[in-house]
Parts: structure tokens; C-alpha cells; sequence
């Protein structure tokens, strides 16, 4: 993208103090998200949680609905470089597997803070909502391929890859049912809880052999 050498607003100070500024006005967003439902809540609440008037935000976003869309592609982006990481930090699927589902855990509890952005898709335009179903469609397959290798190398039983997957990711996105930031409950400890459970019922005991 080409911008005029002389335009103040293309510093990197400006620039970064505009991406500083939307990153505040997306996780003011999903605490309001996760405390009244996206339907009900409104841009004066997402203002409110920043202390700035409802004008302020139509410097960053038009309406709801693109800052909606703006959280879901940025909680895929991050679902996208885990797995990535994931391919190339370990040898082994179980780590791999481990590794996705606390760095998932992570993602719903830190950079989500526990809204429930799944159960909201519908909330966007059907040219928005295809784009999303398919990022999250690409992470599923990612995520099935991990328990596909793992059962060729014998890692993990033998088991429908594809209820695998959806027992992991249903048991994950329903974090945002009951998670509430600052419980008795870490994000940290809950991401290797989900990990030793979920991969645990997939990995072969060798004990015996």
C-alpha cells in the first residue's frame, strides 16, 4: 500500500498508535461481548468500557457487526500461527495435539476473554460468515490431520478422527459458557488440564505390549 511521504497520519508513531487504540476497542468489545451477548450489546457499551463517547469508535470501525468480524479474524490468525508453531516445535502428534489445545485454551480465555465469539457467527453478513466458516474449517482439518498421523504412527488408537475433532473443539468453545476471567479457575492451569484430558483419551498405552 503506497502513502505520500509527507502525511503525518503514515508515521509509525501514528500507525501504532492507531492499532494500539483498535486492540483496545476489540477487547473492550469482547468483555462487553461476554457480559450482556453480543446482541445486546450496543457501541455505547463498547465506549464506555474505554471511557470514550460512541463517535469515537467510528474512527476504527463502522458499525458492530465490523468489529464482530474483526475479533473472529484475529482469534483465526492466532488459531492459524499455533498450528503452525505446532508443525514445527514438536516431532511427536501428542505434543503437537497437547500444544494446539492449551495454545486453543489460551486464545478462548486470554485473547478471546472468554466470549463466546463461536456461538455468534450468524451474527455476521453471509459473504462474512463464509470467510470465517472456511479459516475455521482450515484449522478443524489441521487439527483432524494431527490425529490422522498420530493413529498412523501409532501414537493414538484408532478412533473417527472426525468426532475426535469435534469432541476437542465442541469441549474447548464451551470454555466461554462457564470461563469468567479472574475465577478460581487460571487460564493457564485450565489449558493443561484440557491437554492431559482430551489428549489422554487418545494416546495408546504401551504398558502392556
Amino acid at each position: 500500500m503506497s502513502h505520500g511521504n509527507t502525511q503525518v497520519a503514515s508515521s509509525p508513531r501514528v500507525r501504532e498508535k492507531r492499532e494500539r487504540r483498535r486492540a483496545e476497542i476489540l477487547h473492550a468489545a469482547l468483555r462487553a461481548f461476554r457480559e450482556k451477548g453480543y446482541h445486546a450489546t450496543t457501541l455505547d457499551d463498547i465506549a464506555e468500557h474505554l471511557g470514550l463517547r460512541k463517535t469515537a469508535l467510528y474512527h476504527y470501525f463502522p458499525d458492530k457487526e465490523a468489529i464482530l468480524y474483526e475479533c473472529h479474524c484475529e482469534s483465526l490468525a492466532e488459531l492459524d500461527r499455533l498450528m503452525r508453531d505446532a508443525r514445527k516445535r514438536f516431532d511427536s502428534d501428542a505434543e503437537r495435539l497437547a500444544y494446539v489445545i492449551r495454545e486453543h485454551v489460551r486464545v478462548m480465555t486470554e485473547t478471546l476473554e472468554g466470549s463466546p465469539l463461536a456461538f455468534e457467527v450468524t451474527a455476521l453478513s453471509v459473504e462474512r460468515q463464509a470467510e470465517i466458516i472456511a479459516a475455521r474449517d482450515r484449522y478443524e482439518r489441521g487439527v483432524r490431520r494431527i490425529i490422522e498421523n498420530g493413529m498412523k504412527n501409532g501414537e493414538f488408537r484408532q478412533v473417527n478422527s472426525k468426532i475426535a475433532v469435534f469432541a476437542i473443539l465442541g469441549s474447548i468453545n464451551w470454555i466461554a459458557r462457564w470461563y469468567r476471567p479472574g475465577g478460581s479457575i487460571h487460564a493457564s492451569e485450565l489449558g493443561s488440564e484440557f491437554a492431559d484430558h482430551l489428549v489422554g483419551g487418545l494416546t495408546c498405552d504401551r504398558r502392556g505390549e
